[in-house]
């Protein structure tokens, strides 16, 4: 029974491939009045291919009765109504694309100036004058140490110095007393004097002031809380505009210059544009990723983003144009790729070079030009030098006649 069963199977796979060349092959009909096929069968399968096939198979008689015209039997006639007729085609203007002319990032920003803030002096918290998110100017103090003994230094160092300085008086008013020992006590007074400053820097650096104007941060300390000089109290940021760090490919390093425009937009605003421009350009490309570290400053008008934020950063270029074809229209032989282009009606096979390949369009470098029609559908049955005829454009009076 195996055997049975495949010798039908094979029968049923010959007979299928049989219909499918009858189908796709025009002249089937032809080659089957050849095979001695009866004409009956023949206009059966093919209609419009029986009257051929019965000449073809009666060849002889035909040539016979027209021997002027034995040049022109079944194989002229296939020539003339087939042969020379267009080839039907879906042709798509060529259009233009740009390239290089857009360049999207994504970066990270900071503040334009951020400090963190530290004692100058070690001791114990005593006071805190800021809050978390507060508005700070610079030289606004923060916090305070205690400053108990800074103050009785401060005091001692007042009292020498008055001491000094009446000492000083007296001998220069004295004339008994020796030029020396007056000079010796202007000396005293002066040490005095510096003494005193010195105190008094001491006493101030127990208050922690801001160095520049911005927003506070958190509150790192608590009163009580036992400090040195390497302690973060708080994180001060000028926010007024924001550094966005971003990577631009290598491609774009010429093309980027500074202050050149920017625009950028961060998910805590979607839909909102921020302008900017750009700040720095690195002096280097990245060896291992092959790109180039850019700033730009963005403004903050509003004071809506903040240091850390994630930016999508975008920035237009001139770019270079190239014609643009569509996907389909790209063949590939043993030369590279090309296009079947339309012109006067006939096939010409154009090189290409794929530039950029987009979704809905190829842009090459050929020549090509704006508005010309290349081949995107029929493809396989395009020659060389062959007429072709767009689908959808009114056949010529010519070609009618054929």
């Amino acid at each position: 029974m195996r055997i049975w069963k495949q010798l039908l199977l094979s029968i049923v796979i010959l007979a299928g491939a049989l219909c499918l060349w009858i189908f796709m092959v025009p002249s089937a009909g032809e080659t089957l009045a050849r095979m001695g096929v009866p004409g009956q069968v023949v206009a059966a399968i093919r209609p419009e291919q029986a009257k051929p096939a019965a000449q073809g198979a009666g060849g002889g008689n035909a040539a016979a009765q027209q021997p002027g015209r034995s040049g022109q039997g079944a194989g002229g006639q296939r020539g003339q109504g087939g042969g020379n007729r267009p080839t039907m085609v879906v042709a798509e203007a060529v259009s233009t694309g740009t390239v290089n002319d857009r360049l999207s990032a994504i970066g990270s920003g900071e503040a334009i100036q951020s400090v963190i803030v530290m004692p100058q002096a070690s001791g114990t918290i005593h006071e805190i004058m800021v809050a978390s998110g507060q508005k700070v100017v610079k030289g606004q103090v923060l916090a305070r140490l205690d400053d108990d003994e800074q103050m009785i230094e401060r005091d001692k160092a007042e009292v020498a110095l008055r001491s000094a300085q009446e000492k000083s008086v007296s001998y220069k008013n004295l004339q008994s007393v020796s030029r020396l020992d007056v000079f010796d006590a202007q000396i005293a007074e002066e040490a005095a004097k510096l003494a005193l400053s010195t105190a008094e820097l001491n006493l101030k650096r127990r208050d922690i002031a801001a160095p520049i104007d911005g927003i506070a941060g958190i509150v790192a300390v608590n009163i009580g809380d036992n400090v040195t000089t390497q302690t973060n109290v708080v994180t001060i940021d000028d926010r007024s505009a924001i550094l966005v760090d971003f990577w631009a490919p290598e491609r774009f390093a010429i093309a980027i210059e500074p202050n050149q425009p920017v625009e950028a937009s961060s998910i805590a605003r979607p839909g909102r544009i921020f302008s900017g421009k750009v700040e720095a350009i690195d002096n280097r490309v990245d060896p291992a990723s092959r790109t180039m570290r850019i700033r730009a400053r963005v403004e903050n008008p509003g004071d809506v983003l903040r240091a850390g934020m994630s930016f999508s950063v975008s920035m237009r270029f001139a770019g270079e144009t190239y014609p643009a074809v569509d996907p389909l229209a790209i063949q590939w032989d043993g030369e590279g790729s090309y296009v079947w282009q339309i012109k006067d009606g006939k096939s010409v096979k154009t090189r290409v070079r794929v530039v950029q390949r987009n979704p809905d369009a190829v842009l090459v470098e050929a020549q090509l030009n704006e508005g010309d029609m290349v081949v995107t559908e029929g493809l396989q049955r395009v020659r060389e030098g062959a007429p072709v005829r767009i689908f959808g454009t009114p056949e010529t009076a010519e070609v009618a006649r054929q």
